[in-house]
Parts: structure tokens; sequence; C-alpha cells
């Protein structure tokens, strides 16, 4: 389409992501809090119910963590783009499915939105689920256990001119391994 020059990406990841542990460990902190007892932490470093982590993994080079170099290195393998620049943050949220992330991307020439929205439209498995005047837009409660990826809330990057801002919504679960796993069956039968 217009060729990528940079990528800024924000995940918000649901506690799925750390397995049954993560989702039973945010289910007994919300009885915990509700019932006013003691909440504890054992699967996330801190608590996870009423609150935002912005930390997935261990720290490593460049104070990034562990996942969010994974996100670039994987980025640049999809793209078949080694140097492609981009930075990733990696959130863990409270909630228990469908990971979220906002992204920026900066192209390599002039291109509109409603360029973006109809090559997305026509991609398969993405869903373009953006009508912000009627508060449309994806969200996890609404993505999850559907194999479809959400995109929505479509909009120009004043603060560059070749830029453009989009929310996306999966469930990883579904979209994941699983998916995945599927597709290349298909493919080989």
């Amino acid at each position: 389409m217009a060729g990528i020059r940079r990528v800024v990406v924000s995940t918000y990841q649901a506690v799925s992501g750390a397995g049954r542990e993560g989702i039973e460990e945010l289910g007994a902190q919300v009885k915990a809090w509700s019932q006013e007892e003691e909440v504890t932490s054992t699967v996330f470093p801190y608590q996870i119910a009423f609150n935002v982590i912005p930390r997935i993994d261990v720290f490593q080079e460049g104070d990034y963590t562990k996942e969010e170099w994974k996100m670039v290195k994987e980025t640049q393998k999809i793209f078949h783009v080694p140097d492609m620049a981009i930075t990733a943050t990696t959130v863990r949220v409270p909630v228990f499915r469908s990971h979220s992330e906002s992204i920026n991307v900066e192209t390599n020439r002039l291109v509109s939105v409603a360029e973006i929205r109809e090559a997305l439209s026509k991609a398969e498995g993405v869903i373009v689920d953006d009508d912000p005047g009627n508060d449309r837009y994806p969200m996890p409660w609404f993505c999850a256990d559907k194999d479809e990826v959400y995109v929505g809330r479509l909009r120009k990057d004043f603060s560059i001119a070749q830029g453009f801002n989009l929310w996306v919504v999966g469930d990883q679960i579904r979209k994941g391994a699983a998916t995945n796993a599927v597709q290349i069956a298909e493919l080989l039968l």
C-alpha cells in the first residue's frame, strides 16, 4: 500500500495472556476486594484488579521487557523488514480475555484514512468496527470468543504528515495458536 516507515504500539493485554492462573487471580482479587478482604498477588507483581501494570515479563536491554522485544522482532519478521522502526509498550490490564492495541503508523507516502479503511475492510479475518459518532469501536468484551480481529478509531495523526492511528482488539486465545492451527490444517487438507 504505502509502505511502513515507523510503528508505535502500546498493547493492553488481558490476564488470560498469563494463563488460567492469571484469570483465577483477577477473579479472586475482585472477590476479595468486594468482600473487603486482603487482596494478594502471586501471578502478577502487583494487584491486577482495578489496576494496570506497565510491564509484561522481565526487563531486558534498554529497559524494554521481554514481551516488548518479542513484539518488535515478530513484527519485523511478519513484514519481512528486519530493520523496521518499531517501538512497543506492553501493559497488563484487568480484562479476562482479548488483547487491545493502540497503534500509530507512519507511512512512506501520504495515504488517506479512507484508503486505510478500504484496505482493512478487504483483509481476511479483519472487521472494521469504526463509527465514533455512534460510539462504535472495538472493545475486549465484545471481541472475546471470536476469530476475527476488530479495528476501529481509525484517524489521521495530525502530528505528522504521513501518519494515522488505529485501535485493534482480538481474542488472543482464538486468533492466536488455535486459529492459526486451524488455518494451517485447512491448507494441509
